[in-house]
């Protein structure tokens, strides 16, 4: 990409270089402890703030000016990220209780799961849709884990920007009847924001919710100052905010996958998508459900098999039946927890809940017994490292069909195969 472009591109996205400058920072703490050392990284910047006092120059900074400003604030961000994940690895090294906080959105969880003990559900269900709803993973089983493992679809299992997603359009929908005033947009930001923090607080504050209500912030702002902001820049906005509060986060195997899969879609699944163009809108919305599940499959290929050691061949059909099935049953169970009971019209909805969690629980016995339904792929680092650099390298011959992309991607392809064959 040219020099001018690659330029034009930062600005316009300017979380990415401090998100990759931070990340930068958090590495060579962890694996060269230089907390003391990396004061040396204050000594050019101390020194251009002293000879700026003494600059006589007048106007704006010429460009070379800028590069160098640039240098000093990227000296200035190495040195904070090494002193936040001192100072965290210090903070994570001391036994601490449960704050209040955390120790009342706890109490509030276990009440809500108290809720669906009247509906007529087994014991697995009743797990299942405990821990999709408010993450309350306490009476999930192994076993149970492994039949979503098994289908591609542990990922379900863990509150993240799918269920944000589904909680705030759903409150969107229900909000969509005000007038379009101004003062009547601010309401509904505000109640918007609380609800979903509210969401992401009940469920655990874990990374994937986290990542998403931040996104869903950020977009929501954009609504209602009437601005477009770029989703990439979001995404990693949302990351370096992330980080900022723990620099641990970058080694959660849930932070990982969540924004790796994000990107995935957010980049892959537009062009997935007009690989076939679907006009027919009944058939427009399962093409667009399963491009989705294809692209964060593709993206998160790599980690899955490094971590799990398998990967899933029914997960396209399976994600599918269970998002269409999740996307009522999610906001339905929250609202069965919400309402007091015996409200009228609560009949309907104890009905309408149960149909959905069995069909959602037969889906998963019936896949997760066929045979073959996930392979073993047991990935090391050598070949985690190359697998993701070989989907870099056909990403960028698919955007610029350069000879050079093609040849590096099919250099790496060998090696890991080779690498394979000598293990």
């Amino acid at each position: 990409m040219p020099a001018v472009p690659l330029v034009e591109e930062l600005q316009r996205r300017p979380f990415v270089r401090p998100l990759f400058w931070w990340i930068t920072g958090i590495v060579l703490q962890v694996c060269f402890p230089l907390e003391r050392l990396s004061a040396g990284l204050l000594l050019p910047v101390a020194a251009a703030l002293v000879l700026s006092l003494f600059a006589r120059r007048q106007g704006r900074l010429s460009c070379d000016a800028r590069w160098v400003w640039g240098a000093l604030v990227t000296c200035l961000l190495v040195f904070l990220s090494i002193q936040m994940t001192a100072l965290t690895e210090i903070r994570l090294s001391t036994p601490s209780e449960p704050g209040w906080l955390k120790h009342k959105a706890q109490e509030v969880q276990f009440r809500m799961v108290e809720k669906l003990e009247p509906l007529q559900l087994s014991d697995d269900e009743k797990a299942v849709l405990a821990t999709i709803t408010v993450n309350y993973r306490q009476a999930m089983t192994r076993e149970l884990r492994k039949r979503f493992s098994l289908i591609g679809m542990s990922h379900l299992l863990s509150i993240s920007g799918f269920h944000v997603a589904i909680v705030g359009s759903f409150l969107t929908f229900l909000f969509s009847f005000l007038p379009r005033r101004k003062v009547f947009r601010w309401l509904k930001y505000v109640v918007l924001m609380a609800a979903i923090w509210s969401y992401a607080y009940i469920s655990g504050l874990s990374a994937p919710a986290v990542r998403a209500s931040l996104m869903f912030t950020v977009f929501l702002t954009g609504i209602v100052l009437q601005r477009r902001p770029d989703r990439y820049n979001t995404l990693a906005g949302a990351a370096f905010c992330m980080l900022w509060y723990n620099p641990f986060y970058l080694f959660d195997i849930g932070f990982q996958l969540s924004y790796l899969g994000t990107w995935s879609i957010m980049y892959l699944q537009p062009r997935l998508a007009r690989l076939i163009e679907v006009r027919n809108p009944l058939l427009a919305h399962p093409w667009n459900v399963l491009t989705v599940s294809l692209a964060a499959q593709i993206g998160t290929f790599p980690l899955c098999s490094y971590y799990f050691g398998q990967t899933s061949t029914v997960c396209l059909l399976t994600n599918v039946y269970l998002s269409f099935l999740s996307i009522g049953l999610i906001p339905l169970a929250l609202l069965w927890m919400l309402l007091p009971a015996g409200l009228p019209g609560s009949g309907v909805l104890q009905w309408m809940i149960e149909t959905l969690a069995k069909s959602l629980m037969w889906i998963v016995d019936r896949f997760s017994a066929v045979p073959g339904a996930a392979v073993s792929i047991d990935f090391d680092f050598v070949t985690l490292t190359g697998t993701c650099g070989i989907l870099v390298f056909g990403l960028c011959y698919l955007r610029a069909r350069g000879s050079r992309m093609l040849l590096a991607m099919l250099g790496l392809l060998l090696f890991v195969l080779a690498w394979q064959l000598m293990k």
